[in-house]
């Protein structure tokens, strides 16, 4: 049976890059500044890095970019004194083949596990049956371990059942899930099952969502991969700490500040989050279209009252 990730908080890292040359030319990959996000994370007590996820731009970088990313950010981490530091590599393909083409990429180049977005292209006519054996398939022949990638927001509103992942979860090579949404019921029916193939070192459940952290801790889950954390780390990880310690009423005080920050991730998606990294931390990226980067002064100004707030609470944890 493959191992899942050890639990704690995971960021969803953005993918930096540099500004082109012309108005038409296609912006590079920036890997010094990826370099240094991903050892400030590390450094800030981030369990581990997910690399060409949803907000990794993942569907706008090419398998030629996708080696060169993963195989400097494995490179620079262990250098770092940081060797086997969990790194999970996403996949947002339609097709078994070029998934597997992908996380073979991601192995090749250092990762240790993939998160594969489910297939939402035919999502009117993809039935359960369907989504099944397309995971099934993928993870036979899988290099690394997977972990099963449920965001309907873009995967046209496709659906997993609870049915469906208990199915998946006695596949070998199947060792968790990361939820981006707000059904708490399927986290808890995942994170509590008391089923075997599901015991928590054999499937971890993660939350793809902050605000959720305090309840999806409770019912059991692994932890979060979570945007406001490539942001504001040790803050996340400090409510993490928090709810794992028991300490519930200051839990519920931070994750109330973290609920409304998230809203900017919610909200605007990469966008927020490589703006967010850009004026509170000063890395600056741009971003491949169609996707435009920048939220603009009016925008910002609706978050920096928590923006600021949140500021406070990771300075204080410095």
């Amino acid at each position: 049976m493959a191992t899942p990730p050890p639990p704690g908080i995971y960021v969803p890292v953005p993918t930096f890059f540099s500004k082109p040359d012309s108005e038409d030319a296609i912006p590079g990959l920036d890997l010094a500044t990826q370099t240094k996000h991903a050892l400030h994370l590390a450094a800030s007590g981030i369990r581990g890095l997910v690399l060409l996820g949803s907000t990794g731009e993942a569907i706008a970088v090419t398998n030629c970019e996708r080696k060169t990313l993963l195989s400097n950010i494995r490179q620079e981490i262990d250098k770092a004194g940081r060797k086997d530091y969990p790194i999970i590599a996403g996949t947002a393909t339609q097709g078994i083949e070029d998934t597997i083409t992908q996380i073979q990429i991601s192995k090749d180049a250092g990762a240790q596990w993939g998160l594969v977005l489910a297939p939402g292209f035919f999502a009117t006519c993809i039935t359960q049956e369907g989504l099944k054996d397309w995971y099934t398939a993928i993870a036979n022949r899988s290099p690394l371990p997977i972990l099963i990638y449920h965001y309907p927001g873009v995967s046209n509103s496709l659906v997993l059942s609870a049915a469906t992942f208990t199915t998946l979860s006695s596949h070998p090579n199947i060792c968790g899930a990361k939820l981006s949404h707000g059904d708490l019921s399927l986290h808890t029916q995942l994170a509590s099952s008391p089923l075997p193939s599901m015991a928590h070192d054999k499937f971890a459940t993660f939350t793809g969502l902050g605000q959720q952290l305090l309840p999806v801790l409770t019912v059991g889950g692994a932890g979060a991969i979570d945007g406001l954390a490539a942001i504001f780390p040790k803050t996340v990880v400090q409510l993490y700490e928090l709810i794992k310690t028991e300490n519930l009423a200051e839990a519920r005080k931070l994750q109330e500040i973290v609920a409304r920050g998230e809203g900017l991730v919610v909200g605007h998606g990469v966008v927020g989050v490589k703006e967010g990294v850009r004026r509170v931390l000063g890395w600056d990226s741009e971003c491949r279209l169609p996707l435009v980067k920048g939220l603009g002064e009016e925008k910002w100004r609706d978050w920096e009252g928590v923006v600021e707030e949140l500021k406070r609470v990771e300075k204080g944890l410095s």
